[in-house]
């Protein structure tokens, strides 16, 4: 899979630094925290993206380009996070895998309306073998890649991100910073990534695979972008958006369990 992904981003106008493929985050524990405590999260083995999903990719997978700031090796932008759903039950049909995301038999996610309460009944197949979003807990462990630093591979927040000080106000093409521990780039900055969870005030409790809560009207976004601030790029920084909003400092990532 890592080489057929490859192989498409190749192909594009201007050649990455790396390659987009997925890589190994093994099973562990951090420690989610906010004004109340610290609480531990424990997560299961799983793979995910090692940059976020280009507008190369997407074009290719979803058919067309939403992207406010353009450039095939650019993070995708302005997508809802129904959208990052729909692509990632397309790129798992595209690789014969089941995909993770379903209401109802037969129906067709890219025929609802955003506005459309059918979404409520929106499910997550954790244990199918397709791509998804990754959940709250797994996208901080990852981005912490086993370390206690700040940002996600450093303190150093320029060697890792690009942020509201280094930016000159635009993404930039995935991977041209340094990765984390885990080979994972653009964790911090670039573009603000959705993840699966309602985005609410953290658990008070201990918790293992934790999906999230059960209700509620925002999703989670993590790990900053290419306007914000340095203390909002930190991999501990939370916040949330309405799913329906698709700016050009939003975009995602996947993950999958093989």
């Amino acid at each position: 899979m890592a080489d057929e992904f490859g192989v498409l981003i190749k192909k594009a106008k201007t050649v990455p630094v790396v390659d987009w493929k997925f890589v190994d985050i093994p099973a562990g524990e951090f420690f989610l925290k906010d004004e109340t405590g610290s609480y531990k999260r424990t997560i299961s083995r799983i793979k995910m993206s090692n940059m976020p999903v280009t507008q190369k990719l997407y074009e290719k997978v979803n058919g067309a380009n939403p992207s406010k700031l353009n450039g095939e090796l650019r993070p995708v932008d302005s997508v809802t996070w129904f959208d990052a759903i729909i692509f990632c039950n397309n790129l798992s049909k595209l690789y014969q895998r089941d995909p993770c995301y379903k209401i109802a038999a037969r129906v067709n996610l890219e025929t609802i309306p955003i506005s459309s309460p059918q979404w409520l009944a929106l499910k997550c197949d954790f244990t199918a073998n397709g791509f998804r979003l990754p959940t709250e807990s797994e996208w901080e462990f990852a981005a912490r890649g086993g370390t206690d630093y700040l940002f996600s591979g450093s303190n150093n927040i320029d060697e890792v991100a690009w942020y509201g000080e280094n930016s000159e106000v635009r993404s930039h093409n995935v991977g041209t910073k340094l990765p984390n521990a885990f080979g994972l780039y653009d964790m911090c900055g670039n573009v603000s990534e959705w993840c699966w969870d309602i985005f609410a005030p953290v658990e008070p409790k201990d918790l293992s695979n934790s999906k999230g809560p059960v209700s509620g009207t925002m999703r989670v976004k993590r790990g900053g972008c290419w306007l914000d601030d340095a203390k909002q790029c930190t991999v501990s920084f939370r916040s949330g958006s309405a799913p329906t909003a698709a700016g050009s400092t939003l975009g995602f990532r996947v993950c999958s369990i093989m």
